[in-house]
């Protein structure tokens, strides 16, 4: 058969560069996502708290005892005294993990010090975790954004990891029976904590 006869013959189309750019996103994003539940499933994070809210069910959070880091009067605490949320139960409780390298941590400081300033008379209490920060930076922090509502601070990553965290902030809300209601992640606003702090107040769940 002649050349000619060949450039005759229909050829199969080019994949255009669209469809390869794209077929290679999907094994790039497949491939991260396979990572990803290979590390969840090794342990790297973990979802309980997600997983029963998910489910409709209420697990207690997860307990600590910490050192106060500042504004403990209101709990009857001493700065550098140890509180546990054991402490706080059979009061509603918003607990901010926070870091004052943070820039989302900045923008919702205010939001969280309002939560706690309306909040206080309904017996609410705004709890700030201080997480993978120096202690010196976060005490600044506190006075730079005039935050009142107690404090406390995680020199390790053991309450991070209990609270299964990927990052700073997360808000978690707690009911009076010590069981989180509501988990947060990322930067929170106004309406939100209004929002978590209505599903706390309301009649506490079997």
């Amino acid at each position: 058969m002649s050349a000619d006869a060949d450039s005759d013959r229909p050829r199969p189309p080019r994949p255009t560069r669209r469809i390869l750019v794209g077929a290679l996103a999907a094994v790039l994003v497949g491939g991260f996502v396979a990572l990803l539940v290979v590390g969840l499933r090794a342990g790297g994070v973990d979802r309980s708290i997600d997983s029963a809210i998910a489910r409709g069910e209420l697990e207690p959070a997860p307990a600590f005892t910490l050192p106060v880091l500042a504004n403990g009067a209101p709990l009857g605490k001493a700065d550098g005294e140890p509180l546990s949320l054991s402490e706080l139960r059979g009061r509603p409780v918003i607990l901010n993990f926070w870091a004052s390298w943070c820039d989302p941590c900045k923008r919702e400081a205010p939001i969280l010090e309002g939560a706690w300033r309306a909040g206080r008379a309904k017996g609410v209490v705004v709890l700030g975790l201080d997480v993978q920060d120096l202690s010196g930076n976060a005490l600044d922090f506190i006075a730079d954004y005039r935050q009142t509502y107690p404090h406390v601070r995680d020199k390790g990553d053991a309450t991070y990891r209990d609270y299964g965290l990927t990052g700073v902030p997360e808000t978690f809300f707690i009911d009076r029976q010590g069981r989180v209601r509501v988990h947060w992640v990322g930067e929170i606003d106004a309406d939100q904590v209004a929002q978590g702090v209505q599903v706390i107040l309301s009649p506490d769940r079997p």
